[in-house]
């Protein structure tokens, strides 16, 4: 037992060294002006490239991240149906839809999902 887990972790320390060093030779040293400006077409830029956006879309973007994860948090639900206690099932399904439910609902309530300023 002893002896796996020493393997084990040498082999950690072995794969963390080789990563260290793979990620100092893979640096870039060179450090060139055309592939360090934000337009790469050959044209000079003329403005800013740092066009501010709107949080509102931010927003939006972390929201729809928030209930996607939630989603494929509920999906491995499905799965176990054959599995599991009914009773267990159904009070954790829907106690994670109800939290699901009512952040849609603060956020609603909060004017999150409003477009205009």
């Amino acid at each position: 037992m002893f002896l796996i887990s020493f393997c084990t972790f040498i082999t950690f320390i072995l794969a963390y060294i080789v990563m260290i060093i793979a990620s100092i030779l893979s640096k870039k040293t060179i450090i060139d002006r055309e592939k360090s400006s934000p337009f790469e077409c050959g044209f000079d830029p003329k403005g800013s490239a740092r066009i501010p956006f709107s949080l509102r879309f931010f927003l939006i973007a972390v929201i729809f991240l928030i209930f996607d994860v939630e989603i494929t948090l509920l999906l491995p639900l499905i799965s176990i149906l054959d599995i599991s206690n009914i009773l267990f099932y159904s009070t954790t399904g829907l106690l994670f839809l109800m939290i699901l439910l009512f952040g849609l609902y603060f956020e609603w309530h909060f004017g999150a999902f409003e477009w205009s300023i």
